[in-house]
């Protein structure tokens, strides 16, 4: 954990200073702009729709392929059911779209 921790630190400091380098500019910008607040929530929205429908769709995909290998017999219920769910988590990965897309296009 302390070599991940410092990595990050690193990793930081390296994006930082160039910017470091213009921060009279760099804030001037911000300040002049007040619409990165809803590129940011954009980003965020995105990205945990993004993580939270890949890690049900595969616990969902991965829990089915065993349920069907345990019972072959019934692998058409199973499946029809599968398909469903994927529907569903799919579904919010679309919210989660129509979010950040309303976040984006909302800047004044």
């Amino acid at each position: 954990m302390h070599k991940l921790g410092t990595v990050a630190l690193w990793t930081l400091a390296v994006l930082l200073l160039p910017m470091m380098a213009g921060a009279e500019e760099v804030v001037e910008v911000i300040a002049d702009s007040n619409s990165w607040g809803y590129a940011l929530g954009a980003g965020i929205a995105i990205g945990f729709g993004a993580l939270g429908c890949g890690i049900g769709q595969g616990l969902t995909a991965g829990n089915t392929t065993a349920g069907i290998a345990r019972n072959p017999g019934a692998a058409g219920s199973m499946f029809t059911n599968f398909i469903l769910g994927m529907v569903l988590i799919e579904s919010i990965a679309i919210y989660a779209l129509v979010v950040g897309l309303l976040l984006v296009f909302s800047i004044p």
